[in-house]
């Protein structure tokens, strides 16, 4: 019996390996120092909204006869009796220790009250994400593989007309197709996980279809440009001499290589999801994220409206901080770029 040899890795394999680590993380400190003073401008903008807005908690709960001792009482109790800079300096402290305040309306933490809401509009802005990436990549493979083919022109109209489309209109559509017609799908109302992953899965199918189709359709054309270009370079003519299979050349190296715009336009998407997910909360009826913004908003109940916004606001930074990253693993010359 002989003995199983392991083949040696080369000093210098392990230092190539050494070196593109530390890019990366270099890559992502360098990100991460440019999302944390965003965060920083953002929040202070979303704090200075509401004291511009002029709400006072006081022309609620004071009632019908209101003296200024009820109302002075009312205002430092809310803190709202100190300088505005002050107050910005609490406020952060308490958004960086996970505090967002509490709500003028009912006396309930509104870290509580987001908590509560979050998982809706997380379950059909990260459903709609996941349809996106997976139905919009598909495509863009398909239609770059087969460019100047019938499925190629197919893909191309499907994403000139989707991207044409307010989501609003392919949720009507949807509804009217799922739920009223072949009555496969309810048309609102959301159930959580923990009761029953099907009927959850139902419940956010039509608002995660309708949000994700603008995404698929610019998806698929950033993915199918940036293949077809990639298609063209060099690298795959010798790939082709040297034997390799068609699909390898596609998935292992233009894939890889011609993925970038895509990815941009992905970061650019999410926000939009965010935002998208309001709407939806709104047209399917589900108590989400949004519509506590939406109802606090027209309460005047501004510690909930900021919390919502804050939120908002570190979604976003985080998608984009991930896509960034990914972008760095898969493209090495952004971050020499960067």
């Amino acid at each position: 019996m002989t003995a199983r040899t392991v083949p040696a890795v080369p000093g210098h394999a392990w230092a190539v390996r050494l070196r593109h680590g530390r890019a990366l993380l270099g890559f992502t400190g360098s990100t991460l120092l440019i999302a944390v003073p965003v965060f920083f401008l953002a929040t202070l903008i979303t704090f200075l909204l509401g004291v511009a807005s002029g709400l006072d908690p006081a022309a609620g709960l004071a009632g019908d006869s209101p003296t200024p001792e009820m109302i002075a009482q009312i205002r430092a109790q809310f803190g709202l009796d100190r300088p505005v800079p002050v107050q910005y300096l609490d406020w952060m402290g308490g958004v960086l220790h996970g505090d967002l305040g509490t709500s003028w309306f009912n006396g309930v933490p509104v870290t509580e009250l987001i908590l509560q809401r979050l998982p809706v509009s997380l379950s059909i802005a990260g459903g709609a994400l996941l349809i996106g990436v997976g139905l919009g990549t598909a495509l863009g493979i398909a239609s770059a593989a087969r460019q100047g083919g019938w499925l190629d022109r197919m893909v191309t109209v499907f994403a000139s007309t989707a991207a044409s489309l307010p989501p609003f209109v392919v949720a009507i559509a949807m509804i009217l197709l799922f739920s009223l017609w072949l009555e496969l799908l309810p048309s609102a109302g959301y159930i959580p996980p923990s009761e029953d992953v099907a009927g959850w899965l139902r419940s956010i199918a039509i608002p995660a279809m309708a949000l994700s189709v603008d995404v698929v359709a610019e998806l698929a054309r950033q993915l199918r440009t940036g293949l077809v270009a990639a298609l063209s370079d060099n690298y795959v003519t010798g790939a082709v001499v040297r034997g390799l299979s068609p699909r390898r050349i596609l998935f292992v190296h233009v894939l890889r290589n011609g993925a970038g715009p895509a990815l941009s336009i992905l970061a650019l998407r999410v926000p939009m999801l965010i935002g998208g997910a309001v709407v939806s909360e709104a047209i399917f009826n589900m108590p989400g994220m949004g519509r506590l913004a939406a109802d606090s908003a027209l309460r005047g109940d501004v510690p909930v409206v900021q919390g919502t916004l804050v939120v908002s606001i570190v979604l976003v930074l985080a998608s984009n901080l991930l896509i960034n990253v990914l972008l760095g693993v898969l493209q090495p010359a952004s971050r020499r770029r960067s």
